[in-house]
């Protein structure tokens, strides 16, 4: 059992001091955000209330919780595994060890998406006041559901299709779902990348004990969008500790050098995404150009960009099909 530094009740500005103590000890990164995070979890409050009520004291409950927590996070795990919870657009989405925990960066693809969508993804045509036609989109490699619950919350008039080959990542994204109320457009399947969309073993990649389903203008996705596994596992060890250690490592690696996936969903992406059809790719570390390279050699994209995140680096790609 985690004690409390001492046995007198600690008041919330001495158990704050103390946890980013102990975190930045831990070399834990954002040390003082995490300390914050997990005393807001343990008493269910705000940021506002924490730091205006600096003087209220931790029942011994709470302080034995909290301090538990704050033991677990500088021994590397995730805080948002800890808490149960991520923001991602505003919305918060449950997280478990069962999936990525999203990241800022990955903001990114559904601001590209919607981007690119254009005038597509407005609901009322605002030439003629009727309602848009609906679009089609599918999000591989779901995860916990950020991408394809944001794209459904800002996109009413769309159907998506999220995939992933976890159940246990697939029940949290379905959770998710449920909860910004979007379920019901939400369709989630247990497959890899898009196989389940595909044709037969003859099919132009060759899947394999999928559904048959051919390409037509009714069934086309107007919308592909994917934050695949990207990390190289011969640079696992490089990863921060609690993401190599926690975070699931089918949704983490992409093969020995991390480029291994787009080729295939890529692939897979031409032949289901209808005329205009837009393709939005997150990318791994070093590997733009590499994915630019597939994209330009295949003559059914066209309007190839590379979008860099805050920091710079080279995060998101998005092609068009013609």
């Amino acid at each position: 059992m985690t004690q409390a530094p001492n046995s007198i009740a600690m008041d919330i500005r001495a158990a704050l001091k103390e946890a980013m103590h102990r975190l930045r000890a831990a070399n834990v990164a954002s040390h003082t955000l995490a300390a914050e995070l997990l005393l807001m979890h343990t008493l269910d409050c705000d940021r506002t209330w924490l730091y205006t009520h600096p003087e209220a004291a931790l029942d011994p409950k709470a302080e034995e919780k909290f301090f538990a927590l704050v033991a677990r996070c500088a021994a590397g795990e995730p805080t948002q595994y800890l808490t149960g919870k991520q923001e991602f657009w505003g919305l918060e989405f449950e997280v478990t060890p069962a999936v990525l925990v999203p990241r800022p960066e990955t903001e990114h693809v559904v601001e590209i998406a919607l981007e690119r969508l254009g005038p597509r993804g407005i609901k009322i045509d605002l030439a003629t006041g009727a309602p848009s036609a609906a679009l089609r989109i599918a999000d591989v490699g779901t995860g916990s559901g950020c991408i394809a619950v944001t794209l459904a919350h800002e996109l009413p008039h769309a159907e998506i299709f999220a995939t992933d080959i976890s159940t246990a990542a697939l029940e949290v994204a379905r959770r998710n779902a449920a909860r910004h109320h979007v379920a019901e457009r939400i369709r989630f399947l247990e497959c890899n990348l898009l196989d389940a969309y595909l044709g037969d073993s003859s099919s132009p990649v060759g899947a394999r004990h999928a559904v048959p389903l051919r390409r037509t203008d009714q069934d086309a996705f107007d919308l592909i969008v994917s934050n695949p596994p990207y990390v190289a596992s011969n640079d696992a060890h490089e990863l921060p500790r609690e993401v190599r250690d926690h975070e699931p490592a089918s949704a983490l690696f992409g093969g020995p050098t991390g480029v291994e996936i787009y080729d295939r969903l890529i692939a897979q992406s031409a032949w289901l995404l209808g005329d205009r059809g837009i393709l939005v790719l997150e990318l791994g570390y070093n590997s733009a150009e590499h994915v630019r390279a597939i994209l330009a050699a295949q003559p059914q994209w066209t309007n190839i960009k590379i979008t860099n995140d805050l920091a710079g680096i080279q995060r998101v790609i998005a092609a068009e099909r013609l």
